[in-house]
Parts: C-alpha cells; structure tokens; sequence
C-alpha cells in the first residue's frame, strides 16, 4: 500500500484570506480532522510533480506546502478568496505562489501549461451539465500526458448527516455526485482511476473518492 505524504500545516489562526465558510477550522478538529487532512493527502500522493502545477479552487492554500516541495511553481485559480491576502501568508514563508482570481469553467491560462491539475472538493458543486465544460478546460491546460488529481465526497446518507452536524444542508451546497463526477471524467480523459476512503472509524464504508486522470 502507498505511504502517503503528511500535510504540512500551518497554525490556523495564520491562515488569511478566505470567509466563514472555509472548512480550515475542521481540520484542526480531534477524529473528524484526521479524516479531512487524509483526503488531501491521498490527492497530494496521487500528485507526480513536475514544472508547474494547478490547485483550482485552493481557498486558504492548504496544500501549497506540500506542493511547492513538488513543483517548481505553484498556481493557484479561487472564485472567492482574497487573492492578495492568501499570496501574503506564503510569501512571508519563502513560498512563491501565482495567484489569480478565476472560474473553472473558463481557466485564465493558455494550452498545454501544467503538469498537474488538482481540485479538492471543488467539483461536487458544480451541476452536471457544467462538468463536461469543466472538464474541456482542465484538459485544455494540461499538458501532453498531465494529469487530473480530484477528491469529492462520496454521496451516501452518513457524509449528508456528517455535514448537518457541522451545520451544513448537502442540498444546498453540493450538486453532483461523486459517480456523476467519475463518469464525466471518464469521459473527458482516455485513462485513470478512482481510489476510495473509507470512514474513522470504517464503519461507514467509504465516504471520499480520489481521482487519478491523464490526458
């Protein structure tokens, strides 16, 4: 089995830039916070490195410790962060990042720039119909043989319960799931995979996916 990579966090109240609704908080959390921080890491060890690498949706920059030990550069496109603020965090670490305020369904990069594209749990919020495009300018800006890293929630009646215990309505928030997810990105992609998390304790069965897709 695949060692997986540990997230390299910072103390939370460093993080900047992002509003009420960022999970950062979860993370720090006994039990349940080790479930957050290991979907990312099994999205970060699907992660092959490379030149250049794209987090769509990266919020309070969770992963960029982590990445930037993978990468030469690391790109980072939020519809709602503060693009300065979040910049501000890292670069007082050493960290260079390249920021931009953006919309997956109309990526602000030219063709065949990265190596790696990586969402998580970005893409369940998306409608159906809007994955396909999703998935047309993710492949756009891959290079020749990039890759897709993805993570979504697995749709199923214990994750709808976890998150109204964190104050959340599923319906309100997420609008695909994770089969309509893999399906639309088999689709778009010629190879790759899907992996499963199980629960913390496992009594659960799995309630994330982790995507692995080429182009």
């Amino acid at each position: 089995m695949k060692t997986l990579p540990t997230l390299k966090m910072l103390p939370m109240n460093q993080y900047r830039g992002v509003n009420d609704y960022d999970p950062i908080r979860y993370y720090y959390w006994p039990i349940f916070g080790r479930m957050y921080r290991r979907r990312v890491e099994m999205a970060l060890g699907e992660c092959t490195g490379g030149s250049r690498v794209l987090e769509i949706g990266f919020g309070t920059g969770l992963a960029f410790l982590n990445l930037c030990e993978m990468y030469k550069e690391v790109h980072g496109v939020d519809l709602t962060a503060n693009i300065a603020e979040v910049k501000s965090v890292y670069d007082t670490l050493g960290v260079q990042t390249f920021l931009k305020k953006g919309d997956i369904l109309a990526l602000p990069y030219e063709d065949n720039y990265f190596d790696t594209v990586l969402l998580v749990s970005i893409l369940e919020h998306l409608k159906p119909v809007e994955l396909e495009q999703a998935f047309v300018e993710v492949r756009r800006v891959l290079k020749p043989g990039g890759q897709m890293v993805y993570g979504t929630p697995v749709e199923k009646p214990f994750m709808v319960f976890m998150f109204r215990v964190l104050g959340h309505n599923i319906r309100h928030e997420h609008f695909s799931t994770e089969k309509e997810i893999a399906s639309a990105a088999r689709k778009a992609f010629p190879k790759g995979h899907v992996l499963q998390m199980k629960s913390t304790p496992p009594i659960a069965g799995a309630v994330y996916e982790v995507g692995n897709f080429m182009k």
